[in-house]
């Protein structure tokens, strides 16, 4: 069993339960961890015995892209969507951040933290 990691990925979108989110968009960040058996990929050099981290880049993308209003279904639709890809995937930790919410103050970000399996039982 081994960890496959992206972080500090970085979008602009449109996601958010004001109106003014879904027109001005925001910049959201979201850090990514999948435990996966990638034995065969340490043996014999093959990325398709592994996590592709570009395609895991586009699933991320593609979801990013369509508007939502709330983190967590945002952060649940990218777990399901990675499932549905990689459904060998073991464990899933995400964080997603929203930077600078608009709360009527200064707010360094606002997140949402999902495991799966643990949050899915």
């Amino acid at each position: 069993m081994g960890k496959v990691a992206l972080e500090g990925i970085e979008f602009h979108a449109y996601h958010g339960a004001y109106p003014e989110e879904t027109v001005l968009g925001n910049r959201f960040t979201l850090d990514l961890e999948l435990d996966t058996d990638f034995r065969e990929a340490m043996l014999h050099d093959d990325l398709k015995a592994t996590v592709d981290y570009a395609k895991l880049y586009k699933i991320i993308k593609a979801r990013m892209d369509v508007k939502v209003k709330l983190l967590e279904h945002l952060g649940h639709m990218i777990v399901t969507d990675i499932l549905e890809v990689y459904p060998q995937t073991k464990q899933i930790r995400l964080t997603l951040k929203k930077h600078g919410p608009a709360l009527g103050g200064l707010v360094k970000y606002s997140a949402v933290q999902i495991q799966y399996p643990e949050d899915y039982a």
